[in-house]
């Protein structure tokens, strides 16, 4: 019994030190060395150095001369990274329906006459999600166009150069990622309201 007791006792001591220091470390030492921009969190700088977001994490933009990001069940607020995920809302509840059918009527006013792309009304499963659609961010082209008093062409052709194919030509979907199109948006034209 005791003979048992102390190789349970070394297995775990052993296994622990294996598998709870040694791995991860080796791993995150890897990932530093050959990806060190994704093991950090894809963070995006500011032209001072100051991070201002991740290409991963989703964020709001409410004023009407940026894009908007897809609405966030993530948090009392929405976009809380500490409280990630969707609002398990099914598709018959009627707090949902209310609040897509207001999203929808609001974004019909901003875009008359255009059919609504889907992601700009629905959450997605993280509540974090930083990409939209290319015809999520082409339906937001007059907004921003008409609330920076730029050409529409102009901000067309921004967002054709920030979307992205599907990875490898078969994996996602084409998309755009909110916050580099609107810190291209910031860049080029400067800060909108």
């Amino acid at each position: 019994m005791k003979q048992n007791l102390i190789t349970a006792i070394l297995m775990t001591i052993a296994t622990t030190v294996l598998l709870g220091i040694l791995y991860p470390l080796l791993v995150t030492g890897l990932a530093q060395l050959f990806f060190p921009q994704q093991a950090n969190g894809n963070l995006i700088y500011a032209s001072g150095g100051a991070v201002v977001g991740s290409r991963l994490i989703g964020q709001p933009f409410s004023g009407p001369g940026y894009f908007h990001s897809r609405p966030s069940a993530a948090g009392a607020a929405g976009y809380d990274a500490t409280a990630s995920g969707g609002s398990n809302l099914g598709p018959t509840n009627a707090q949902l329906i209310t609040r897509v059918n207001g999203d929808v009527a609001k974004l019909q006013a901003e875009n008359p006459n255009t059919p609504v792309p889907v992601d700009l009304v629905t959450t997605s499963g993280s509540g974090l999600d930083p990409d939209i659609t290319p015809a999520a961010a082409q339906f937001q082209i007059h907004r921003v166009s008409s609330e920076r008093k730029i050409p529409e062409t102009e901000i067309a052709q921004l967002v054709h150069d920030h979307s992205q194919n599907r990875q490898w030509g078969f994996l996602g979907e084409p998309r755009v990622n909110v916050l580099e199109l609107n810190l291209a948006l910031d860049a080029k034209y400067g800060r909108g309201h």
